[in-house]
């Protein structure tokens, strides 16, 4: 196990691609906090972070679900306080919650902008931020970042929604080279394709046949925390970019529909 005595932080846990990070990091010997703000079970999505929870600990990990606004200070100050209280240390925080919506910037509501700067940059922030001392005291950590390279080529049309993921992607930059002496990386990491989950089916981005599955994204994970600091850090990255460097150059088994081509719809919303 490249990942046993760890501690990971993963926010939007409780489905998708958190939930599929998380295990992944289970799997590879990581004590996971499930972080997310799904307690309770709703008949419209699937999953909770108890059920996220429940299956690390049936891999044989520590695991333990906390339900948090990530947009609330305290609240997310409270979850690292709860992790050091039940582990001791944390290792690795991916910042995964999100919220999508894309419009110009005249057709964007105000509340809309604010929803997704705030779950999108500045939780990033306000978790990141939080989890330093701790990684600073252990001079060891690492920050994933679900954020796309930077690109000013196709804002048109989705510019409020970039700038907030683009933010977090600035903001993996600025800590590898803040915390680089503290022994911490940052990396941002960002699919070729589209990936199956919530907001892929809601919004209706193609369909299942050009996806792939999150256990792409989650392996990419692993491979960048498990690697030294400094090998991946301060770098914004595709998937299929951090698996090749690791030796993974055959997608084909991510793909949701065996056999199907998955056109990079994700890279090209970007470049």
């Amino acid at each position: 196990m490249q990942l046993e005595k760890r501690v990971a932080i993963v926010t939007g846990a409780s489905r998708g691609v958190g939930r599929s990070v998380a295990l992944a990091l289970a799997r590879e010997g990581c004590d996971v906090v499930v972080a997310a703000k799904t307690s309770d079970p709703d008949p419209k999505l699937p999953g909770t972070i108890h059920d996220t929870a429940r299956e690390v600990q049936a891999m044989g990990r520590r695991s333990l679900a906390v339900q948090v606004n990530v947009r609330n200070e305290a609240e997310v100050e409270g979850m690292v306080s709860q992790t050091l209280s039940a582990f001791g240390r944390v290792d690795v925080l991916v910042n995964n919650a999100g919220a999508l919506h894309w419009a110009s910037v005249a057709d964007m509501p105000p509340k809309r902008f604010d929803l997704v700067m705030d779950v999108n940059v500045r939780a990033a922030f306000l978790c990141t931020r939080a989890v330093l001392p701790a990684m600073r005291e252990q001079k060891r950590g690492h920050v994933v970042m679900m954020s796309p390279p930077i690109s000013t080529r196709k804002l048109a049309g989705k510019a409020p929604y970039l700038l907030s993921k683009m933010g977090m992607t600035m903001l993996a930059l600025a800590v590898a080279e803040e915390e680089k002496e503290h022994g911490i990386g940052a990396t941002a990491l960002w699919p070729v394709t589209m990936i199956e989950s919530q907001a892929t089916l809601h919004f209706g981005f193609g369909s299942r046949a050009q996806w792939r599955s999150p256990e792409i994204l989650a392996d990419a994970t692993v491979a960048i925390v498990a690697a030294d600091a400094a090998r991946f850090s301060g770098r914004a990255l595709y998937d299929e970019q951090v698996l090749a460097a690791s030796g993974i150059t055959d997608f084909s088994r991510y793909a949701c529909v065996p056999g199907a081509q998955t056109p990079p719809l994700c890279r090209e919303m970007i470049e």
